[in-house]
């Protein structure tokens, strides 16, 4: 493509070289730049791209988009001087594939919980409703029907932009996508444009990386602040952040709520381990999902549909046939007369949530036996926090490891149960093996009991001293069974 061409998008504070050229690919990490590409070099968390753009034309690279031109520049080169290469590198990715998100009805759903159960079910539902879909998840990447192994929330921009340029070859209308906070943050969705955003909720996560709630807020509001007229902006109406979310944004705003009005309301009729009857928008529809957070999920399915100019009763047909996404409140039963539950909680709120939408459906006829634990290198402030959320809405709680990484599993075990008070400790049982820890807690669970292994979910894998192990919660349930 003609350099000048690609450029056509991004705003340039100054060039050094010849931009009548044409360029064979865009790359942002220096080790993959081929003869006469375009380095784009991003300032990330870890890694500066400045200092690998020698390296970049070494390996054949003829032109560089950077943020600060180098002192001593090579001949023949030419530099492209931005305010911000993380975004240039966005809508360049952009250009490059052709505009692939113009050509689909894109929606992105970000926030803390939700986010992969309400974009996989827009996904399915669409599927249902006869079109060819995109998905773009924490579990799975689709094109249509074919599967694609997922390694990020949101993937960097030229793997965004390439999927769904495959997705717009594959004749996909519509798709749909997890936005993350890292995401916007850094610039991997310039470029893109969103026909709807979705927010779910937010509560404490990744502080590790935004230091802040506030930035992680902001990061969060920062996706419907970029939205444009002609998109739609679907809210939480429940969260005390949900409206906060619209404040700026150019979109058309809509509600959902299962508390209060909304412009889609819906209501618990009844919940059992086996689904709930709900009503939605004065409509009656039994679902195969549990607890409050699911029907909440489900309502911003049901409005994001609608939005899209989908037949409600149609919707409400497909919906009440839907199941639920892999390890999101995977209910396992055993042979013992025991419920086992797989679910991805791993944050205060999310698994909060979980546990009391178990002990609400137990109302003390059982016992809840809850096995968790917190990721190593990540916030550490949240493992205290998430040691008493489990204790205090258990009978008994097992912690365990939950992909230590490079951390000792015993330190992050101490780190969770400095949390606890004597009476708490009392009630908890530290097994750093996490088989064991699950098959205890089985051992444990009577006729009647909810065993909840939480915080891993749909991973099949533990990360430990770097090395990543194959491990499966609910293959080590089924074994217990």
């Amino acid at each position: 493509m003609n350099l000048d061409n690609l450029l056509q998008n991004i705003k340039i504070i100054s060039v050094s070289g010849n931009t009548e050229i044409d360029v064979t690919a865009v790359q942002f990490d220096s080790r993959k730049a081929t003869a006469n590409s375009l380095f784009v070099a991003t300032c990330g968390s870890a890694v500066d791209g400045h200092d690998f753009i020698n390296m970049a034309i070494e390996n054949g690279a003829s032109a560089v988009v950077c943020e600060k031109m180098p002192n001593e520049k090579s001949p023949n080169i030419t530099y492209i001087q931005v305010e911000n290469s993380s975004d240039a590198l966005g809508k360049l990715a952009s250009t490059w594939f052709d505009f692939p998100s113009s050509k689909l009805t894109l929606v992105g759903v970000t926030g803390t919980n939700g986010k992969t159960t309400i974009a996989t079910l827009l996904y399915k539902l669409f599927s249902e409703l006869g079109y060819k879909v995109g998905l773009l998840s924490t579990v799975c990447n689709y094109i249509d029907k074919n599967a694609i192994e997922a390694t990020h929330t949101t993937p960097d921009s030229l793997a965004l932009n390439e999927l769904l340029a495959n997705m717009v070859d594959a004749g996909c209308e519509y798709a749909f996508m997890e936005v993350s906070s890292h995401s916007v943050d850094q610039r991997r969705i310039a470029g893109l444009e969103f026909d709807g955003g979705i927010f779910t909720n937010i509560t404490r996560d990744h502080i590790d990386y935004h230091l802040t709630f506030e930035n992680y807020l902001k990061a969060k509001k920062g996706f419907f602040d970029a939205l444009s007229a002609d998109s739609f902006a679907l809210t939480n109406a429940d969260d005390k952040n949900g409206l906060v979310m619209l404040q700026n944004s150019k979109a058309r705003k809509y509600t959902y709520s299962l508390r209060g009005m909304a412009d889609f309301k819906t209501k618990i009729l009844e919940h059992g381990f086996d689904g709930m009857l709900l009503d939605m928008n004065d409509r009656e529809v039994n679902v195969s999902f549990i607890g409050k957070f699911n029907a909440s999920n489900l309502s911003a399915v049901f409005g994001a549909a609608v939005l899209l100019g989908q037949d409600e009763m149609e919707v409400l047909r497909i919906i009440s046939s839907l199941s639920s996404v892999s390890g999101r409140f995977e209910t396992l039963r055993a042979p013992q007369g025991f419920t086992a539950i797989v679910d991805y909680a791993h944050t205060p709120d999310a698994l909060n949530n979980v546990i009391s939408t178990i002990n609400q459906i137990l109302e003390g006829n059982g016992r809840l036996i809850t096995v968790v634990g917190c990721g190593g290198n990540r916030d550490k402030g949240k493992r205290p926090m998430m040691a008493r959320e489990a204790v205090d809405g258990s009978w008994k709680t097992i912690l365990t490891s939950d992909n230590p990484r490079n951390e000792e599993p015993q330190d992050i075990l101490n780190d969770m149960l400095a949390g606890l008070d004597v009476i708490q400790k009392s009630k908890s049982i530290t097994i750093v093996d996490r088989r064991e820890a699950i098959k205890t807690a089985c051992a444990l669970a009577q006729v009647g009991d909810v065993v909840l292994v939480a915080g891993k979910g749909h991973e099949d894998y533990q990360i430990i001293q770097g090395v990543k192990h194959h491990f499966d919660d609910r293959e080590e349930v089924k074994k217990c069974f």
